[in-house]
C-alpha cells in the first residue's frame, strides 16, 4: 500500500472537561481552541468553536479518540474534518503523556482515520480518499501527519 503526505496538523487544546463514569469507560471531552494545517495541496487553520474531540478512556487502558473539526484554508474553503483513533501503549508513557510530558511517538500507539467534507470545487478531491494518521501528543495538543492512501 503505498500513500503520500496529505498535511501535517497542529491541533490546540483547550482544557479538557470530564463527563466521569459512562457504561464503556471514562467520558471526557477537549474543546479545541485552533490550529494550523499544511501540506502539498492545501493549508489554513483549525477553527475553535463547535471543535473538540469526544474521548473515552476503555477499562483496559486503550483511549478511543473522535475528534470533530471545521478546517479553513488559506483561500478560504471550509472543509469539515472526522477522524476516529486509538491512542495506548505502555503505562509509564501514558502516565507521562497525561502530565503534559513529551514522549517519543514510537512508544506509543497513536493512530486516527481522517474523514473530510468539502463543497469547495478546488477540494473536493478531499471527499473521495482514504486518509490515515500517525499523532504524536504534545502539551499544547496533538500533531497529526495525515496521509492519503493511493
Amino acid at each position: 500500500m503505498n500513500t503520500r503526505l496529505l498535511m501535517m496538523m497542529h491541533v490546540n487544546v483547550a482544557t479538557p472537561q470530564n463527563i466521569g463514569a459512562v457504561p464503556h469507560g471514562t467520558r471526557r471531552t477537549a474543546p479545541l481552541s485552533g490550529g494550523d494545517f499544511e501540506g502539498p495541496r492545501l493549508r489554513g487553520t483549525l477553527l475553535p468553536g463547535g471543535s473538540a474531540d469526544w474521548l473515552l478512556l476503555r477499562a483496559d487502558g486503550v483511549l478511543e479518540m473522535d475528534l470533530r473539526v471545521t478546517l479553513r484554508t488559506d483561500d478560504g474553503a471550509l472543509i469539515s474534518m472526522k477522524s476516529f483513533g486509538l491512542r495506548h501503549g505502555p503505562p509509564e508513557v501514558m502516565a507521562a503523556i497525561g502530565r503534559g510530558e513529551t514522549v517519543d511517538p514510537a512508544t506509543y500507539y497513536f493512530r486516527t482515520t481522517p474523514r473530510f467534507e468539502t463543497a469547495h470545487p478546488a477540494y473536493t478531491f478531499l471527499n473521495r480518499l482514504v486518509a490515515v494518521a500517525s499523532g504524536d501528543r504534545r502539551a499544547e495538543g496533538p500533531i497529526y501527519t495525515i496521509h492519503e492512501v493511493l
